[in-house]
C-alpha cells in the first residue's frame, strides 16, 4: 500500500485519550449522516447535502469534544466520494484538536481482517482513526493482530461487548459453559489485554448506556467505556450513573442524532454540546 507521508503517534491511545476528556469532557458526539437528518437540515440526499452536512458537523463538534464518532455506513452508501468526504471529516477533526472513533464495527478472520486494520488503523492510511470499533463474533482470538497494530501506532479498538439493540441480549447474555455470559466473557478478554495500563489502556468496550445495572461486571476492564443510547435511545444521565457508578471514570456517553438534529444552525448545535457535557460532568 503506498503511504501517505503521515507520522505515526507515539503517546498510547489510552493516555491520550484519559487527557483529552481531562481537558475536553466525557462526551463522544457521533457523526451520523443519516438521510432523514439531511432532510431536516434542508440538505439534498446527495454528496453535496452529506459534505455540507458532515463537515459543518465537525466544525462544531471537533471543537467541542473529546471524540467525535463518524458513522462509517452513512459515507459508505455514496460510493468513492462519500468515502472521500469522510477522510475529509478525520481530517478537519484532528485538526481541530479531536480523537476519531471510527464507528465500522469490522469482524472478520485473518488476512481479511488485517486488511481491514490496515485501512482504518495504520498510519498511511487517509482512513487511519485514533480508534475503532470492531466485532469479536468471530472468536476474540481473531481480533488480537489488530490491537497488536493499534498499540504499534498509538491507536486503539473498541470491542462490541454488550449492546444496545434489543436484538442483542439473546446472544450477548447467553451463557457460556463457564457460567459467564457471552458478553462478560469478552469483559474480562479486553481486561486481560489490558493488563497494568495506566490510566486508561488502549483496548475498551461498547456497552449500551441502555442496559440493564448489575449485568456486567467492569471492574477488571482497566479501559474506556463507549456508551451508545445516550439521548435518542432513551438512556439519560441517571441511567449513566446506575450502570456505570458516580464517577463514569474512562466512560464515554455517546449521543449522535438526538445532538445532531439540533443543526443546521451551529450556534444552536454548539450550545447542545455545551449543554450535554454539563449533564454528564
Amino acid at each position: 500500500m503506498a503511504g501517505t507521508g503521515k507520522t505515526f503517534v507515539a503517546a498510547p491511545f489510552g493516555r491520550r485519550l484519559a487527557e483529552k476528556i481531562s481537558e475536553r469532557g466525557a462526551l463522544c458526539a457521533g457523526i451520523d449522516p443519516h438521510p432523514g437528518l439531511l432532510d431536516a437540515w434542508g440538505l439534498p440526499r446527495n454528496v453535496s447535502g452529506l459534505e455540507k452536512f458532515a463537515l459543518s458537523a465537525t466544525e462544531v463538534l471537533a471543537e467541542e469534544t473529546a471524540v467525535i464518532k463518524p458513522q462509517s455506513a452513512f459515507f459508505e452508501v455514496f460510493g468513492a466520494p462519500g468515502i472521500a468526504v469522510l477522510e475529509r471529516v478525520i481530517s478537519h477533526a484532528r485538526e481541530a484538536g479531536a480523537l476519531v472513533l471510527l464507528d465500522v464495527k469490522r469482524g472478520d478472520i485473518g488476512s481479511t481482517m488485517d486488511a481491514y486494520a490496515t485501512a482504518y488503523l495504520d498510519g498511511h492510511s487517509p482512513l487511519a482513526a485514533d480508534a475503532v470499533t470492531v466485532s469479536p463474533y468471530l472468536g476474540f482470538g481473531t481480533l488480537v493482530p489488530s490491537i497488536e497494530l493499534a498499540r504499534a501506532q498509538g491507536r486503539g479498538v473498541f470491542v462490541l461487548a454488550r449492546t444496545s439493540n434489543p436484538e442483542a441480549a439473546q446472544q450477548q447474555n447467553a451463557l457460556l459453559p463457564n457460567g459467564k455470559t457471552v458478553a462478560q466473557s469478552i469483559v474480562d478478554e479486553v481486561g486481560t489485554m489490558n493488563a497494568g495500563a495506566e490510566p486508561l489502556g488502549d483496548v475498551g468496550v461498547v456497552v449500551g448506556a441502555t442496559v440493564t445495572p448489575g449485568e456486567l461486571d467492569l471492574s477488571g476492564l482497566g479501559g474506556p467505556v463507549l456508551a451508545p443510547g445516550f439521548g435518542a435511545q432513551g438512556a439519560g444521565v441517571r441511567d449513566l450513573r446506575a450502570l456505570f457508578g458516580d464517577g463514569l471514570a474512562g466512560v464515554l456517553p455517546a449521543s449522535s442524532r438526538d445532538l445532531l438534529r439540533r443543526g443546521p444552525d451551529l450556534a444552536a448545535l454548539r450550545a447542545g454540546v455545551r449543554e450535554i457535557q454539563s449533564s454528564i460532568m
